[in-house]
C-alpha cells in the first residue's frame, strides 16, 4: 500500500532498531524519508540500505538541532510527518544513581524529544503527524529503570499538550511505547544473555519479543490517513507486559 506518496518524513535515530523499521515501513508506502543519528558511519550506512536521505546530529545537543531543522528546512522545505525515535536506556537502582547516568538519559530520551518537537513544529505541514516513541516502563514499576521510566512518562505528558496545542493546525501528535523488543538495545543493555531473555518472555503474555518491523507498521498506520481522527493517544506495544504490575 503506497498510502503515504507524496509525504516527506523524518525519522531521529534511524540507523538501526525501531527507528529502522519505521523508516522502512514509511518508505514501502510511499514516503520520502530522512533519518538522522549520532554515528556517521552508521546512518550513511542505513540510509544507502533504505534509500532514505540522512543527517548526523545528536539529539542532545540543541545547536545540532537546529542546525538539523535548518538543514532539513533548506533541502526539502516544510515535512508531513515527524517520528521522534531517538532514545537511550540506563539501568540503576535509586540509590546507585549518578548525575552523570541521570543526564545521559534526560538528556537524550527527554530534552532531545522535546526541543526536536518544538524546533520542528514550524517546519510541520497544516494536518501533519507526529509521533513521540515512548516506553512500556512509563506503566511498570521495573527495579532499576526510574530514570528512564521517568524520561518516558513524561514523553507521553509532552504529547498530550502538544496534541492540544496543535490541534488548531489539525496536527496530530500520539506516542508508541513499545515493550521488549529484538533490537540491538538488548546488547547494550545487557539483556541479551538467553537466562535474562527466557526471564523476560515470562512477563509477557504473548510469550516472545516483539519484532520491529510491528512497531514500523503501528507508526505506518498513525501517520497515515486512517488515523486521522486519532491525536493525543498512547499505544502499548508489549505483547500485554504492561498488565503484569
Amino acid at each position: 500500500m503506497t498510502t503515504l506518496n507524496g509525504k516527506i518524513a523524518l525519522i531521529t535515530g534511524g540507523n538501526s532498531g525501531l527507528g529502522y523499521a519505521t523508516a522502512k515501513e514509511l518508505i514501502a508506502q510511499g514516503a520520502q524519508v530522512i533519518i538522522t543519528g549520532r554515528r556517521k558511519e552508521a546512518i550513511e550506512k542505513a540510509a544507502a540500505e533504505l534509500n532514505a536521505t540522512s543527517f548526523l546530529a545528536d539529539q542532545t545537543n540543541l545547536d545540532d538541532i537546529e542546525i538539523l531543522v535548518a538543514s532539513v528546512e533548506q533541502q526539502f522545505g516544510k515535512i508531513d510527518i515527524l517520528v521522534v525515535n531517538a532514545g537511550t536506556s540506563k539501568l540503576t537502582t535509586i540509590e546507585n544513581a549518578t548525575e552523570k547516568l541521570f543526564d545521559e538519559v534526560i538528556d537524550l530520551n527527554l530534552k532531545g524529544t522535546y526541543f526536536t518537537l518544538s524546533r520542528f513544529i514550524p517546519l510541520l505541514n497544516d494536518g501533519a503527524s507526529v509521533v513521540l516513541v515512548a516506553s512500556s516502563s512509563a506503566s511498570k514499576s521495573i527495579p532499576q529503570t526510574s530514570i528512564y521510566a521517568a524520561s518516558k512518562v513524561a514523553v507521553n505528558a509532552v504529547m498530550k499538550i502538544a496534541s492540544v496545542e496543535l490541534a488548531p493546525r489539525r496536527i496530530r501528535v500520539n506516542s508508541v511505547s513499545p515493550g521488549p523488543f529484538d533490537t540491538e538495545i538488548m546488547e547494550k543493555t545487557g539483556l541479551a544473555d538467553p537466562g535474562m531473555q527466557h526471564f523476560i518472555k515470562a512477563g509477557v503474555p504473548l510469550g516472545r519479543l516483539g519484532n520491529p518491523s510491528e512497531v514500523g507498521k503501528l507508526i505506518g498506520f498513525l501517520v497515515s490517513d486512517g488515523a486521522a481522527f486519532i491525536t493525543g493517544a498512547e499505544y502499548l506495544v508489549d505483547g500485554g507486559q504492561s498488565l503484569n504490575k
